[in-house]
């Protein structure tokens, strides 16, 4: 089965009307949204399959249940799965809001009751800030998602983020293909990805990946999508929504699994039952850990401020376990590189590695600061928390690289003040002694010192 046709996704608001003016050439029998802006998408969903065509994901009735995320939260309690304490329902006055926090106190985060990725969330730490925050969640969901709903739930300290896919068939059978570890993110939009999770016990991981199986058959969910979950300092873990799609990190997982998840969503659309795919859960098994990280066009010394111009210059990671997704289009990020390895230190050298490698010139790139990131004693332990980056300043302390011609004008000018320091020429050196050579190790930020005897 292959792909036929491919077109450029829009933000616009008439997307949809976009879309389906595209996507009838001949020949066209199947539809996979991708993870972009129409894969959540009800009315989408609902045009493709009227217009007789096999649309790739959940049914559009799910994807319309679940993208509210207070009927999820709904759902959940109905299944018996924990969830953060919050509102019973939407909120749309100030005083709703007030009413919980006199109730429950601070902090607490609103959140957009339909969308994601970040937008339309508030975290409130103070009775001051709770007016202004409040109107500026629902501003900003009304811009991103057209609609401006929220609710309120409690803020949990330092809680990991952990999420769990799911595959499900047209037959009510639902597997999950392991978690990943999420927290590491800013501005809730995740930086960094692993899988499995390494700072999890087993006991709170057989809870979270039951919960969410749970959680999908009652709802007789087909296709792939992502169930995610909190978990505080005491192992608790609480239930925050399903996302009804592919996920960009869903890579990692194909990484542990050896599972083509894209794939098997196609399969499952034509009708193809778990079973008849071999993904039956006693068959689904993870071998050593996969990381992704988002490159992304940002000055991280500059509040992570986006950063344009023209890419003059791009040469890419490469090596065994080293796997390279990128292209066009909205995700945030230019390039995503993962890596994937025996032990978690493995992956976290490969890919510590695999980003120093990278030379892209012309605009700026958060890779100083996931190379920092990788090497923090925090994530070598593996213990990080959804605020990590916001609670550890330490990780902006870069150190700036230099392009080759920055390093040659450089040495050139050291050699027309300072004289030749290449030894077997006449006169001695006057670096002897000195650093000459450096060479990367297990941190960005250190060196060996290699000098004449």
């Amino acid at each position: 089965m292959l792909l036929n046709t491919a077109f450029a996704g829009t933000p616009r608001p008439n997307a949809v009307k976009y879309a389906l003016l595209t996507i009838h050439p001949p020949g066209v029998q199947m539809i996979h949204p991708g993870y972009g802006f129409l894969s959540e998408n009800y009315e989408f969903a609902k045009k493709v399959e009227e217009a007789g065509l096999t649309w790739i994901g959940p049914s559009p009735e799910t994807i319309n249940s679940l993208g509210d995320k207070v009927s999820a939260r709904e759902l959940a309690m109905k299944c018996k799965v924990p969830c953060v304490p919050g509102t019973p329902g939407p909120v749309a006055k100030y005083d709703e809001v007030k009413s919980f926090t006199d109730q429950y106190g601070f902090p607490i985060i609103i959140k957009a009751a339909f969308g994601g990725g970040g937008r339309g969330m508030r975290v409130v730490w103070k009775q001051e800030d709770l007016k202004d925050s409040f109107e500026r969640a629902t501003s900003e969901a009304k811009t991103a998602f057209g609609n401006g709903t929220v609710f309120v739930e409690r803020f949990l300290h330092k809680p990991k983020h952990i999420e769990v896919q799911l595959l499900g068939d047209s037959h009510g059978n639902v597997v999950h293909l392991y978690e990943r570890d999420c927290s590491v993110q800013r501005r809730h939009q995740k930086v960094v990805e692993l899988a499995p999770a390494k700072d999890l016990n087993q006991e709170t991981r057989d809870k979270i990946l039951n919960d969410a199986v749970t959680l999908a058959k009652s709802v007789n969910y087909r296709n792939a999508g992502t169930a995610e979950f909190l978990v505080d300092q005491e192992g608790r873990h609480y239930f925050i929504e399903i996302n009804p799609r592919i996920q960009v990190e869903h890579t990692i997982t194909e990484e542990i699994t050896g599972i083509d998840l894209v794939a098997a969503q196609i399969q499952i659309a034509a009708g193809a039952s778990l079973q008849q795919l071999g993904l039956t859960q006693d068959r689904i098994s993870t071998r050593g850990f996969a990381f992704q990280c988002r490159i992304t066009t940002e000055d991280p010394s500059q509040g992570f401020k986006p950063d344009t111009g023209k890419i003059e210059v791009y040469r890419s990671a490469g090596g065994n376990g080293v796997r390279l997704d990128g292209g066009n289009g909205f995700a945030g990020a230019i390039i995503t590189p993962h890596c994937r390895g025996s032990t978690y230190e493995i992956v976290r050298r490969k890919m510590l590695r695999a980003l120093v490698e990278f030379r892209i010139r012309g605009v700026k790139t958060n890779i100083p600061f996931l190379a920092s990131l990788l090497t923090h004693p925090t994530f070598v332990d593996g213990t990080c928390w959804t605020t990590f980056i916001d609670d550890t300043p330490e990780l902006f302390s870069l150190i700036g690289s230099q392009n080759r011609a920055q390093k040659l004008l450089a040495y050139l000018g050291d050699l027309a003040v300072n004289g030749s320091q290449i030894k077997g020429q006449i006169g001695e050196s006057k670096f002897k002694g000195e650093v000459i050579m450096p060479t990367l190790l297990d941190s960005a930020h250190k060196a060996l010192d290699v000098t004449e005897p």
